[in-house]
Formats: C-alpha cells, structure tokens, sequence
C-alpha cells in the first residue's frame, strides 16, 4: 500500500493483516518504484494524489516493469 498519509496506512494495514494478509507500507512511489520486482505483490493499493507522482503514474511505471 502507497499513501502518503500515515492515518491512513495505520488504519488500512492493520484491517487487511486482521483478514490474514501480508501488508508492505510506504509513503513515497519513487521509493517503491526503486525497489519493485516483478511478480512481488499480488495486490497494490495506491493513492491517487501524493507528492512527486500520483498513483496512476506510479501504476504506469509498475506495468512497464511487470507485465503478468
């Protein structure tokens, strides 16, 4: 999950562990853009607006890297 609000990752991480699944946060897409490997995340929960890139652009970016 991408937000850069941190109310908002403490609030959906804990939810989504509560159902037994495994939640990576971060704050900013450029770092996670930097770090993305093909095939990690079955899911990606992305903010729309956040500074420097928004969750489409960051989507964008994603699918260039990982086209399953």
């Amino acid at each position: 999950m991408v937000d850069d609000e941190a109310n908002i990752r403490t609030i959906v991480k804990p939810g989504l562990e509560m159902e037994g699944f495994e939640v990576d946060t971060n704050d900013e897409p450029r770092s996670v853009l930097a770090k993305y490997e093909p095939g990690q995340y079955d899911l990606l929960i992305l903010d729309i607006r956040m500074p420097g890139m928004t969750g489409f652009q960051l989507f964008r970016e994603i699918r260039k890297v990982d086209r399953v």
